[in-house]
C-alpha cells in the first residue's frame, strides 16, 4: 500500500499537463481505477481485517485527491502566467475603433430635398401610413369604381382602411389642419404601399415626396418655377425640366415632369433611351374638388401639387440601376455613400 502511494504521488508530481492529470485521476480514482478496485476487495477479506484495510485505502484516496487538486491549481496558474507573458499588450499601438455607421442614401436624399424646399418656404407635414379609403381615394376625386384606382391596387386592413398608396392624402389632412389659413405650402414625405412585385424598378414598399401650394393667384408658372428650382438644387445647376400633358384625378390640368438625363446631361444615352430626358414626377393645378375637400373655396384660391418617388430621385442622382439594393442593407453598397 505504501509503495503504491509513493508511486501515485510521484506520477502526479511529474505530470506536466492538465490532460495528463485527468488521465491519472481516471487511472486511480475512476470506476475502473486501482484505488476503486482495492475498495471492492474489502468484502473478500476476513472480517477482522476489513476496517483497517478500508481505512488505509480511504486515507490513500484522500491524499491522492488532495494532491491532484493542488497540482491542478499549480498547472492552471502556470498556464495563465505563460499566456500573460505571450500576450503582452503594446500600449503605444493605436486602438481598434468600432466601425462608424453612416446615413442611408434614402435618408441623405430626403434631407437634401427637405433642405431645398425649406429654402423655398415649405414646411414638412407628416401624415399617417394607415389611411381611410375616403382620404386615400374619395377626397382626392377617386370615387369608388374610378378606373384610376386600378393602378393603385393596395393592401386593405379592413373594408374601409388601408395602407396608403401615395402621400397625397396628406394634402387633404394638411389643408384641414390649416383651417383656412393662407398660404398653404408644405411637402409630405413618407412610405407608401402597393401590391407590386419586387424587381429592379418596383417594390411593395417605397417612398414618395408630395408637395402642395394653395394661395391666391397661384398659376402653372409657379409650379414650373418651383420644380425647376428643386431639380437644379438636387440634380445640379445645369438641370432642365419639361412638362408633358397627362392626367391625374386630383389635378387639372395635369402634367408629367421630366428632368434632363443625369447621366448624359440631356445629350441622349442608353439610360434615357436616347431622348435626353428622364421621367420623375406627376404634377398639376390642384383640382377644385380637392381644394374644397381641404376646406378652401376654389373660387377664391388656386394651387398646385406634385409628387415623385424619393427612391427614383435617389437612383437618378447617384446612377443606381436596381431599386432592390436600397432595401437589402448590404454594407458593400451602403458604404459607397459615406461622406457624400
Amino acid at each position: 500500500m505504501d509503495d503504491m502511494g509513493e508511486r501515485v504521488l510521484r506520477e502526479i508530481e511529474e505530470a506536466k499537463t492538465l490532460a495528463g492529470l485527468d488521465q491519472l485521476r481516471l487511472k486511480y480514482l475512476g470506476k475502473k481505477g486501482e484505488i476503486t478496485a482495492l475498495l471492492k476487495t474489502v468484502g473478500s477479506l476476513p472480517k477482522e481485517e476489513r476496517p483497517g484495510f478500508g481505512a488505509k485505502v480511504n486515507a490513500l484516496r484522500e491524499v491522492i485527491e488532495t494532491r491532484l487538486r493542488e497540482k491542478t491549481a499549480s498547472l492552471e496558474r502556470e498556464a495563465l502566467e505563460e499566456k500573460v507573458r505571450q500576450e503582452v499588450v503594446d500600449v503605444t499601438l493605436p486602438g481598434n475603433l468600432p466601425q462608424v455607421g453612416s446615413l442611408h442614401p434614402l435618408t441623405k436624399a430626403l434631407r437634401e430635398i427637405v433642405g431645398i424646399f425649406y429654402g423655398m418656404g415649405f414646411t414638412v407635414y407628416e401624415s399617417r401610413e394607415a389611411e381611410t379609403d375616403e382620404m386615400n381615394f374619395v377626397k382626392l376625386n377617386l370615387e369608388p369604381g374610378h378606373p384610376a384606382r386600378d393602378a393603385q391596387d393596395t393592401l386593405y386592413l379592413t373594408d374601409t382602411t388601408l395602407l396608403r398608396t401615395h402621400t397625397s392624402p396628406g394634402q387633404i389632412r394638411g389643408m384641414l389642419e390649416m383651417q383656412g389659413r393662407l398660404p398653404v405650402r408644405f411637402i409630405v414625405p413618407g412610405r407608401v404601399y402597393r401590391r407590386d412585385p419586387m424587381d429592379a424598378s418596383h417594390s411593395p414598399v417605397f417612398h414618395q415626396v408630395e408637395g402642395l401650394v394653395i394661395d391666391r393667384h397661384i398659376t402653372f408658372e409657379h409650379l414650373k418655377g418651383c420644380f425647376l428650382e428643386f431639380a437644379r438644387g438636387f440634380f445640379g445647376p445645369d438641370t432642365e425640366i419639361r412638362l408633358r400633358p397627362s392626367y391625374f384625378p386630383f389635378t387639372e390640368p395635369s402634367a408629367e415632369i421630366d428632368v434632363s438625363c443625369t447621366i448624359c446631361r440631356g445629350k441622349g444615352c442608353q439610360v434615357c433611351g436616347r431622348t435626353g430626358w428622364l421621367e420623375l414626377s406627376g404634377a398639376g393645378m390642384a383640382h377644385p374638388r380637392v381644394i374644397r375637400n381641404g376646406g378652401y373655396d376654389p373660387d377664391e384660391v388656386t394651387g398646385f401639387a406634385f409628387g415623385f418617388g424619393l427612391d427614383r430621385a435617389a437612383m437618378l442622382k447617384w446612377g443606381i440601376d436596381d431599386l432592390r439594393v436600397l432595401f437589402e442593407n448590404d454594407l458593400r453598397f451602403l458604404t459607397q455613400f459615406e461622406g457624400l
